[in-house]
């Protein structure tokens, strides 16, 4: 079979819901009483996981056709090696492709939406349909790259985390995280619920939530107005918010809100003793710890992503 290309083209997948039940409740008709038990439509868990099926066999048809495919689960990720000439194709949702962005460098990624009529589906600009078609434009040349920003939180031990659409860090339970936190000459000592460090790509999630929350409240408002906080995706700066700061004779709540860029990282010096933490784009399972004596620098990654539109 003549093919496009030699180089391998990843095609990264998730699992579904239907899939998340069974490993919890061992067996179909288990996670189907569950489900039914409480009211929920299990047909729906059903039908979702066969159209994402559907979509993953199309897709890998249509790839066969142009080169090398090697399917992978998203909990692999981590440890798994790109070559550095491999096309990433990722069928899921925009949490996918988010998630799998922060792990390649200089790779282009195309986002596919399994079933459109489901997700909406930002980072998702293409059906496994148009595949065929996307795949030789991209080796071509012939298609957009969008640069999307990351960011990096990077330890005193070394140790580092890049993160597509936002960055905590706070504690793992819901008490309050206590740390020092320093921008440029001013620093403070406070008590929170944790700092969301965000991407101009993740500046419309959860960063938006938490400046119209505050938005509201301090004008006792909550339907009649609207804060727009949309970056570029490619944005040379970051935007970071302290959540629910609380002011006591040890810890201020002065810095709250800003921007980091090259010239002016965000420092945080931990004072939790257990349970701190620093995760990226909601995989909390992929942290770095943060405990007292650490200290982590927040800025600009050294790598930008690459999205195939």
């Amino acid at each position: 079979m003549d093919r496009l290309t030699e180089n391998k083209l990843i095609l990264v997948v998730r699992k579904t819901r239907l899939e998340e039940l069974i490993a919890k409740y061992n067996t179909i008709n288990q996670a189907k009483f569950y489900i039914e038990h409480l009211g929920g439509d299990f047909s729906d868990y059903v039908h979702e996981h066969e159209t994402y099926y559907q979509a993953i066999k199309t897709a890998e048809a249509e790839l066969r056709q142009q080169g090398r495919v090697q399917a992978i689960d998203r909990s692999f990720l981590p440890n798994f090696i790109f070559g550095p000439k491999d096309l990433v194709i990722a069928v899921g949702q925009d949490g996918l492709v988010a998630n799998t962005l922060k792990y390649l460098n200089g790779h282009a990624l195309i986002g596919v939406n399994p079933d459109p009529k489901r997700w909406d589906g930002i980072l998702l600009p293409f059906t496994v349909n148009e595949l065929a078609r996307i795949v030789p434009e991209v080796f071509s040349g012939r298609r957009k790259i969008q640069d999307v920003t990351m960011a990096k939180a990077e330890l005193n031990n070394g140790q580092f985390l890049y993160g597509v659409n936002d960055i905590f860090i706070g504690q793992k339970s819901h008490v309050s995280a206590r740390y020092t936190i320093k921008l440029k000459e001013f620093q403070e000592q406070q008590s929170s619920s944790g700092i969301i460090v965000s991407t101009g790509l993740g500046s419309t999630g959860w960063l938006k939530s938490v400046y119209a929350g505050a938005h509201a409240i301090g004008n006792h408002k909550t339907m009649h107005h609207r804060l727009e906080t949309s970056s570029p995706w490619d944005a040379n700066y970051l935007n970071f918010t302290v959540r629910e700061p609380f002011p006591s004779r040890t810890t201020s709540t002065t810095l709250v809100c800003g921007e980091i860029n090259i010239q002016s990282p965000l420092s945080l010096t931990s004072h939790m003793s257990e349970n701190g933490v620093i995760f990226s784009d909601g995989m909390e399972a992929d942290c770095l710890e943060f405990n007292s004596g650490m200290v982590a620098t927040l800025g600009i990654a050294d790598k930008v992503g690459h999205l195939v539109l």
